[in-house]
């Protein structure tokens, strides 16, 4: 979570949100210590019912981070801290019982922020990790390319790829990747057996 992102972002005058990570360790103790023993500004509760076999509940709480960044280098950047505690029951096939998992994560805001925004911003972001990065990640396996001499170039070709099949979607896009495998191949037998006739 570099410095320079929030800079950019007040010159640009945009809003910011970013999630901190544990590579911020004091950073990580005074927004922990905050969010146990301040008042909220605001909070809200979301549901995601609309998943099989998975129910999610959302708490966000918004504080103010003056006394988290006090004093330190983030305090020109950092105007509020987010807190989102999410309550996942995933029923288990095996034995069709729910197993809850309970996780915690923490945002920092550039400016002020209501909870509702907060948490709408968020779910946004995560729509975008689940639908490019993930599917960039797992289909065409970009985190376990080998690539090392121009790797940009493949980067942005495997963007290409992956902006035609989004745009041309018929099925998942495993599937769509793999019929135009498919269809590649078909095209260049057909090229092999003419040119034998």
């Amino acid at each position: 979570m570099p410095k320079k992102t929030f800079e950019a972002a007040t010159i640009a005058n945009a809003h910011l949100i970013v999630q901190l990570k544990e590579n911020q360790p004091t950073l990580c103790q005074n927004v922990e210590a905050v969010s146990a023993s301040a008042e909220p500004q605001s909070s809200v509760r979301t549901i995601d019912q609309k998943r099989r076999n998975r129910h999610e509940t959302r708490a966000v709480t918004v504080f103010d981070a003056a006394s988290a960044v006090a004093g330190t280098e983030w305090e020109p950047h950092v105007a509020a801290i987010v807190k989102v505690e999410r309550a996942i029951n995933v029923r288990q096939s095996a034995t069709g019982l729910w197993k809850l998992s309970l996780e915690t994560s923490f945002y920092l805001s550039g400016r002020p922020v209501a909870a509702n925004l907060a948490a709408h911003a968020i779910r946004k972001h995560w729509a975008i990790e689940n639908k490019s990065h993930y599917t960039r990640d797992v289909t065409f396996r970009e985190d376990a390319s080998r690539i090392r001499t121009n790797p940009g170039i493949v980067a942005r070709l495997r963007s290409i790829a992956y902006n035609i099949l989004r745009c041309n979607q018929s099925d998942s896009i495993p599937q769509d990747r793999f019929a135009t495998a498919l269809g590649g191949l078909k095209s260049i037998f057909a090229m092999t057996f003419s040119r034998q006739r």
